[in-house]
């Protein structure tokens, strides 16, 4: 199969996944770089990579040069299918040039985080419109499945749940110690993410686990509102900022748990990282995290917005270092038996399958008949 994934963001995502699904397939991968065509995450040699430099959103006239630099590149390609990451403000308007081919389109997030103003600089009408246009979506959830089909109206056998690829540095021979008081908030700071929750539970942890910590790692809105609810800043280890792949590994190895304490989710790119490295997750019951969290194996679920409930789980696990090494330990196998990269790259490509066989049945493409046979064959 001949796939064209384009995305104008998720660098490290799509590198996992184009990586995976070239073992199979002919792949063209369409991604931000920088002037020299290098890219944040290696990309397999055997992949066509375009690799583009994005313009501000405020610059339309460049914004419609790259897109149409985009274009050329996958119709030059002849792709069998094209997948789409997520949206964007100026793509989305360019997906009709793309109607002969059939699309996949993964929605990552149905519907604006409260608080997250980077996603909000598209409107969710122009992010809607994109989504429409799609043969398939994917999702990183059934929740997240339901969810579309309630939005959109979609048939759900056009909705396909894949899981969150698993993704992490290889540590052999830099390995970091383990802090076993350590508390790990990784991520991006938006309203939506709870970490106030996690604040007001610092008190009530240190209570009982006095030597314990939190480690703050990621940028997003202005921190001062967060520092001004700490009641003891030396509890705390922040790092408001962008974090290197090198840094994220030396923080999840640090850590002893992962906590997730979001008020609202669709899915998180946090808990495979955090299986990845053998750490057990304490997140709440919103969104598709519930899915990805075996309660009591992999993780400890809560409900959202209790910073009682934040506490007597971490603390739970702080205080029961062989169940946490357990739980660790099964979130790693559970990663590499639903997640690692071939399983994905292997549901991913069903359903590429499932959206070239509807566009046959529903619309004139590029792709033949003869071509569609062999593809449902597995070519």
């Amino acid at each position: 199969m001949r796939i064209a994934w384009v995305t104008y963001g998720f660098e490290e995502y799509s590198a996992y996944h184009v990586n995976a699904l070239c073992q199979e397939h002919e792949c063209l991968v369409v991604i931000p770089g920088d002037e020299d065509g290098a890219t944040r995450c290696p990309i397999d040699p055997s992949i066509d990579l375009y690799a583009f430099s994005k313009p501000r959103l405020r610059e339309p006239f460049k914004q419609w040069l790259c897109a149409r630099r985009i274009l050329k590149r996958v119709h030059d390609f002849h792709p069998d299918v094209v997948h789409f990451q997520g949206g964007h403000m100026w793509f989305n308007f360019a997906l009709n040039s793309l109607r002969r081919y059939p699309l996949v389109l993964t929605i990552h997030d149905p519907r604006h985080h409260a608080g997250d103003r980077n996603s909000r600089k598209t409107p969710q009408w122009l992010m809607d419109y994109g989504f429409r246009k799609a043969d398939h979506v994917i999702v990183h959830g059934e929740a997240l499945a339901v969810e579309v089909n309630e939005i959109f109206a979609l048939e759900r056998e056009r909705i396909h749940v894949v899981p969150m690829i698993a993704r992490g540095e290889e540590t052999v021979g830099n390995e970091v110690e383990e802090d076993q008081n350590l508390i790990l908030f990784f991520g991006r700071i938006w309203d939506y993410k709870g970490l106030d929750q996690l604040i007001a539970a610092q008190p009530l942890i240190n209570d009982v686990v006095p030597d314990a910590r939190i480690m703050i790692a990621g940028q997003g809105e202005d921190f001062g509102r967060y520092r001004a609810l700490m009641q003891d800043s030396s509890k705390f280890i922040v790092h408001n900022e962008w974090v290197s792949d090198e840094l994220r590994a030396q923080f999840f190895q640090r850590s002893a748990i992962v906590a997730l304490p979001y008020n609202e989710a669709t899915q998180s790119g946090v808990v495979p990282v955090a299986y990845n490295y053998g750490k057990p997750v304490v997140a709440t019951r919103v969104g598709a995290l519930p899915e990805c969290i075996d309660d009591g194996v992999t993780g400890l679920l809560i409900p959202p917005r209790d910073p009682q409930a934040i506490a007597d789980a971490v603390i739970d696990l702080l205080k029961n270092p062989e169940r946490r090494r357990q739980m660790g330990r099964a979130g790693k196998a559970k990663l590499d038996r639903e997640c690692s990269p071939s399983v994905v790259a292997q549901r991913t490509a069903d359903a590429y399958r499932s959206a070239i066989k509807y566009r046959g049945k529903h619309a004139t493409g590029a792709v033949s008949l003869e071509r569609q046979e062999d593809l449902q064959c597995g070519s």
